[in-house]
Order: C-alpha cells, then sequence, then structure tokens
C-alpha cells in the first residue's frame, strides 16, 4: 500500500466526509480524489513519467495537498522545497535534485525567472493562483508556464495510474543540515505509508478527528502528523496558511479541532498570546511537540493554561520522520521523548555501536519501515548514516528502566568544559525555570582556560532582569562548570521556518 491508494481507499469508503477545510471551505474526500486524479493525468499528458523529480515549492494550501498526491499518484518523486528560501538556496535543490518540473506560488516566479538560466532541465513552471496580480508576461520562461488550476480542471478522471514499488522513492527531503550543502534524504512508499500510519495507529487518530495544519507542510513534520496522518484514517484536515496565535485560537474553536501539532516555540507563542484562553482548546483531546526539545517549565505551564495533555516525540527527515511518542496509555513523562511507536526500534549505543546500560548517554540510532534508503547522489555520507540496517541520528540520549527516551543534546553541539561534557539542553531548562524568561539557548565558545565556556541567550519581558541575578539563579542549580560564563539578552531568538531555535546562528560577544 502506498498514500494515494490508501487516499482512494478512503474516498471510497467515506466520499462525502470533508478531507481538508481550507479559508472556510470544506473539501470531501471524492472531491480530493477526483482533483489528485485530474492533475496525476495532466502531468502525464505534459510528458512527465514515473521517476521524474518534481519540486513542490508551495505554502500550506490545498495546492500542496493535491500536488503532492497527484506526483505521488504519477509515481513522480516529490522534492519539497521551504517558500521562503532564497533563489540561491532554491538552486542548489533543483539542480542538485534534477528537477523537471516546479510547482510553485505566482508571487514566487521572480524568484525561479531569475535563476531560470541555470535550470536548463526544469521544464515546466507550474502556477498556483494567490489572488494578487502577477504580470507573467514579463517572465522569460513564459513558453514554460502552466496554471495549475487548469490544469486540474482539464484533467482525466479516466487514467491508470502506474504501479508504484514500495522501495521506489517517492519524496527527496533536503535536510538543512549544521554545516555544508543540504542532503537530499531518500524516502520510499513504504516509508511514509508506514510512519503515517504507525503515527496514526499509535495516537489513535481517526476519522472523529480535526487536526489542525499549522506546521509548514513542507517540512517532515506537519506532512506526515498533521497530513498524511489524518488522511490515513479518514481525519480532517484544518489548513492554516501561516501560523499566528490569533489564527490557531480561532481556527481551533470555530472549527471543533481536535488534535494540534506545533513545534516548542508555537507553544510558547500560544501560552504568551492575550488571544488564547482556555475556552479556545477546549476541544483539544491532544497536542504533539516536536521538531526541538521542549522544556519541561513550558510544557507544564502550557497544561496547566489550557488543560490540554502534549504529548512529546522525536523524529528526523531520515526516519520519515517519527521514531518515538510518549505513549497515551501510560503516564507521559515530561522531559521525554516517550516511547518506540509501533514497528519502530530506538537504541543508545557508544561510539563503537555497542548499546549502552540504561541510564547512560550515547547516541540514539534509530531501526525500521520509516527509515529511508539513503541520500541522493552521496553515497559516503549514507554510509555514514546508516550502519548494519541502523539509522545513526546524531543525537545524544539516554533510556530509563521503563523504555522512555530523553534527548540529552545534538552531538554536535555538545560543550566540553575543562573536560566535562556540557548539554546545552541541560542549561537550558534551568534558565526556563526562571519565571521572567520565555526563551533561552546555549551555545560553547573558545576559550583559552577551559577551551569552551557556556555561553547563554535569552528573551525576558522583563525589563529589570539583570545578568547576574540570572547567574546566581543557575549556580543554584548547575555544577560550576555549567554554568554559562555570560547571558545575553536578545529581543528573539533566531528561528528557521518551522519555529526552531538555531543555535548556530548565536553569536557570542564575550567579556574580557
Amino acid at each position: 500500500m502506498d498514500l494515494s491508494n490508501q487516499l482512494t481507499h478512503m474516498a471510497q469508503k467515506s466520499p462525502n466526509k470533508p478531507a481538508y477545510v481550507f479559508q472556510e471551505k470544506a473539501t470531501t474526500y471524492m472531491e480530493l480524489e477526483g482533483a489528485v486524479t485530474k492533475f496525476a493525468s495532466r502531468l502525464r499528458e505534459l510528458g512527465y513519467k514515473k521517476g521524474d523529480h518534481i519540486a513542490l515549492v508551495v505554502g500550506n494550501s490545498p495546492y500542496y495537498v493535491i500536488g503532492l498526491y497527484g506526483a505521488l499518484r504519477l509515481g513522480a518523486v516529490v522534492i519539497p522545497i521551504n517558500p521562503l528560501y532564497t533563489a540561491h538556496e532554491m538552486t542548489y535543490i533543483l539542480k542538485n535534485g534534477d528537477v523537471k518540473a516546479v510547482i510553485t506560488m505566482d508571487v514566487l516566479m521572480e524568484k525561479f525567472e531569475a535563476i531560470a538560466e541555470q535550470l536548463p532541465g526544469v521544464e515546466h513552471y507550474i502556477s498556483c493562483e494567490s489572488g494578487k496580480e502577477v504580470a507573467f508576461d514579463e517572465f522569460s520562461v513564459l513558453p514554460k508556464l502552466k496554471s495549475f488550476s487548469k490544469l486540474v480542471a482539464e484533467g482525466s478522471l479516466d487514467f491508470d495510474a502506474p504501479p508504484l514499488d514500495e522501495q521506489e522513492t517517492a519524496i527527496i527531503l533536503y535536510t538543512s543540515g549544521t554545516t555544508g550543502q543540504p542532503k537530499g534524504a531518500m524516502l520510499t512508499h513504504k516509508n511514509l505509508y508506514s510512519n503515517a500510519k504507525d503515527v496514526a495507529d499509535y495516537l489513535t487518530i481517526n476519522g472523529d478527528d480535526r487536526v489542525i495544519a499549522a506546521l509548514p507542510m513542507f517540512h517532515v513534520f506537519c506532512l506526515t502528523v498533521s497530513l498524511n496522518a489524518p488522511l490515513m484514517n479518514g481525519g480532517t484536515i484544518l489548513i492554516v496558511p501561516t501560523f499566528s496565535p490569533q489564527e490557531v485560537f480561532r481556527i481551533a474553536k470555530e472549527q471543533d479541532a481536535t488534535v494540534f501539532a506545533g513545534v516548542p516555540t508555537m507553544y510558547n507563542y500560544l501560552l504568551q498570546s492575550i488571544a488564547g484562553n482556555e475556552d479556545n482548546f477546549s476541544g483539544i483531546r491532544l497536542c504533539i511537540s516536536g521538531g526541538s526539545s521542549m522544556p519541561v517549565a513550558l510544557l507544564k505551564q502550557f497544561e496547566q493554561a489550557f488543560h490540554v495533555k502534549v504529548s512529546e516525540g522525536y523524529g528526523l527527515s531520515e526516519a520519515s520522520p517519527v521514531t518515538c511518542f510518549n505513549p497515551l496509555d501510560r503516564p507521559r513523562k515530561p522531559g521525554s521523548i516517550g516511547t518506540n511507536i509501533l514497528n519502530v526500534e530506538n537504541k543508545v549505543v557508544d561510539e563503537f555501536g555497542v548499546e549502552v546500560p540504561v541510564g547512560e548517554v550515547g547516541e540514539l540510532i534509530v531501526q525500521g519501515p520509516n527509515v529511508m534508503k539513503g541520500y541522493y547522489k552521496m553515497p559516503e555520507e549514507t554510509a555514514h548514516a546508516l550502519k548494519d540496517g541502523w539509522l545513526y541520528t546524531g543525537d545524544m540520549a539516554r533510556m530509563d528502566d521503563e523504555g522512555y527516551f530523553y534527548i540529552v543534546d545534538r552531538k554536535k553541539d555538545m560543550i566540553i568544559v575543562g573536560g566535562y561534557n556540557v548539554y546545552p539542553r541541560e542549561v537550558e531548562e534551568i534558565l526556563y525555570a526562571h519565571p521572567s524568561v520565555s526563551e533561552a539557548a546555549v551555545i560553547g565558545t573558545p576559550n583559552a582556560n577551559t577551551g569552551e565556556a557556556v555561553i547563554g541567550f535569552v528573551v525576558t519581558q522583563d525589563p529589570s532582569l539583570k545578568e547576574d541575578v540570572l547567574l546566581e539563579f543557575c549556580k543554584g542549580h548547575l555544577a560550576k562548570y555549567k554554568v554559562p560564563k555570560e547571558i545575553e539578552f536578545l529581543d528573539e531568538l533566531p528561528k528557521n521556518t518551522t519555529g526552531k531555535i538555531l543555535r548556530k546562528n548565536l553569536r557570542p560577544n564575550v567579556k574580557n
């Protein structure tokens, strides 16, 4: 089974059930099925075939859902790209990914016009209407332009989809990476289908659920948890074009939402928003957190404010992405990413790949039907990440005696102070515990005496908060070598488009 065939199955089973709601308009499973089939048929008429690479550069909208499933039905390989990327950032992915067609918003065509000469392999730009006026006649790529809406309208329901092998590549996700160029993780039809099904089953996402899709759809967290998983069991997706606390609260209340998924920063914004009160989330049965570790203080404050359970999980692009979640039928442990989801095994190992004793820190490795087949055109990187059937995540973790895992930090983010290991998250948890701190991040910086020193960055709404107060607070909770040498105050922390804090973009101004 694959995602495209599963959609057909759900359309036959529940034809009049809303598949998604966008801007107050509901679209049924049968209507979505028809649009997907028509789009696939027109792609074939344009000359595209199974195995061709098609980029999807679209924000949260029906265009994304139809474009994704339509291309998959044709057997094409979809490459989702962040629409906020610069033309330079997109060029690398489009060239490295051997893209033959680009599905994008009309307002983004200027970016592609600027780099069109560098992309001779792109045969068509399929434009999605934003409602804004765009002067297409100014573009030299005009002969390559096609209208997404017209393609769907002119498509045929009489379309014989090619058979799809579960081991064939369905999506290539380019991971941002901490250094170097992005790597394209090749996810198969089996990877995507199994993870969507296992997540839906593990979190009991069913036909009665109405899931808020506020995370960017190009991101694998949203792709699996907020899009594929609901469609797997006949749920309804509530599409939020752009995240804002006000819009999430409004949609949650007006559309009777039952599930919300977000990264910790989103929960922070929701908690601090004056638009929020517990009535907004009164129908929510489950909140899901992922993307990065959620500070325990934030988790407890959010649950207390909105009287809703937050289940933290863990995943990465190379695993489609979910490997762990806090179970719903057992106690949830704050600070933990939970236990193995169905059909997936996690393990903590030392530098030789040997499993470490319970409670000890090591690298988290993963095995299951969700693990990628490798990186596109990067055999050495693939060999480094995949060893003996296991995916090496690069994350440092520990497991307790009940099988719950805890992410300690990224292997590359670990700070070594005088020979002692300091994990940034441990220090960040203490900073978040201070009542005046709303956001925190910790990095290491070179130090002549200790090799590295810990530097903290915080955001606060209290202008009277001073550095020495926070340092004293840290000294009361941390060993001396873990206490930051300096704490800097910022108006905001650098984040990517999913709201994940980017430690690598922080630059300390260390005092002498």
